[in-house]
This record gives C-alpha cells, structure tokens and sequence, in this order.
C-alpha cells in the first residue's frame, strides 16, 4: 500500500536519479578523470590546461534543457577531444566504455580547456514531463531537478572516492537567447578554482573571490527536510 502511494505521488524521483547517477556513473569514472587528465597533459604539452580545473564540470539546468551538441548551444565552446577511456564489463555488458570529452572555452583573447559534461538524469526528468503517461507537469520537473541537484550534492560531499574530482555548476537560464551564457557559465566556475588555488597558496584570506553561481548563491526553495518530498501533478 506504502509503494502505491508513494507511486501515485511521484515520490522519491529526483532522489533515485540522483543514487542512480553516483552509483552508476560518477562513482567509477571520477577516481579516474586526474589520471587521464595527466596523461592528456603530457601527451599534449601545448594545449594549455590548468591542474585547478581537472575536474568533471558538471552542468545542472534547473529547465532540465540540456544539449546533446555543446558546439551548437554555444559558439565558445569547441570540442577538442576525448580523455582516456575506462572500460568494465557491467550487468551483462562486456567492455563497457566510459569516457569523457575535453573543450576549450573562448574567453576573449585566452583560452581554457575542461571536461564538462551534462547531468545526464535531467533528461529523464525533462523526457517524463513531455510524456501524458507520466502526468509530470513542469512544476513537477522544477521542484525535481532541485532536489536532484541537492541530493547529488549531498552524495557527493561525502563521497571520498570522488573529492576534488567535479564541479556541480547549477543554473537558471533567463529566458532570453543569449548567445553565450553557457560559457559565461563555464569561465565564472573556472576562473573561481583558479583564484581558490592561488588564494591557498598564497594564504592571502583578505581578497574576496570573483562571484560565481553555487548552491548557497541560488533561491533553491527546497523543503529543509533531507528526505525527498511528495509531488503535485494537479498545477499547484
């Protein structure tokens, strides 16, 4: 009777994707991401990388709008190629491969390279609130990938495994086109590490870091409960 009802109103949607997501994915390919980011390195001396940044940048649109092309959603952002490739065999499938793209960034005369990447889960999110079956308005799809966002935050905080090895970069898009926001995006979260690495070397606490969006900075209007709460799919 208890998973009926937690069936009829939604529960627990964005809290499974977000377990899913970590235990399926980021959890096997983060411990790797600073290795292949080194050998593309060395591999690579010209193409200009920064230790900071190696990082999975995960991007987090709270619309649940996400690319398959990153290219053409924005212009400075251009593929340069794939890192090294994790390959297991999982659930039946023998050599499963797992990998990563690099780009480069455009920022006015310089150039920054970073794997990035979207939350792959949104889609499912976006997909069940385009489909009459699921009965997901969009209200639903917000307050979900909300809670998606702060669960996988949560998840990954306490995973030891995966420490200094991503970058949840989690936005609200205007509404307006504008041509370039995403890689405004991008460079606020790279230009930030940047300047966080130099802040601790230099243990110079007295400068204040350049603004970038984080979760403490965005109007998340999650309940204060850890526990997933119930969805509504009658509009209100």
């Amino acid at each position: 009777e208890m998973s009926e009802m937690s069936e009829r109103s939604k529960q627990n949607v964005a809290h499974g994707l977000a377990w899913s997501y970590y235990v399926g994915y980021l959890k096997i390919v983060l411990p790797q991401l600073k290795k292949a980011m080194e050998e593309f390195s060395k591999a690579n001396p010209n193409v200009p990388t920064c230790r900071e940044t190696w990082k999975l940048h995960i991007l987090v649109p709270l619309s649940c709008d996400v690319y398959d092309d990153l290219e053409k959603a924005d212009s400075n952002i251009q593929y340069l190629t794939d890192l090294m490739e994790t390959t297991l065999t999982r659930a039946g499938t023998k050599k499963r491969v797992y990998k990563h793209s690099l780009y480069m960034i455009r920022d006015e005369d310089k150039l920054w390279s970073c794997a990035v990447e979207y939350a792959t889960p949104l889609q499912s999110l976006y997909a069940m609130s385009q489909d009459e079956c699921a009965a997901f308005s969009r209200e639903d799809r917000l307050e979900q990938a909300k809670l998606f966002y702060r669960t996988l935050e949560e998840i990954l905080k306490g995973s030891r495994e995966c420490a200094g090895t991503y970058r949840l970069i989690v936005y609200q898009e205007s509404g307006e086109a504008e041509t370039h926001f995403l890689s405004r995006e991008l460079l606020c979260h790279l230009r930030q590490q940047r300047w966080e690495e130099y802040a601790l070397q230099e243990e110079s606490p007295s400068h204040s870091p350049p603004t970038a969006l984080s979760s403490t900075e965005l109007n998340l209007q999650l309940s204060h409960s850890d526990l997933p709460q119930p969805l509504r799919s009658d509009g209100f």
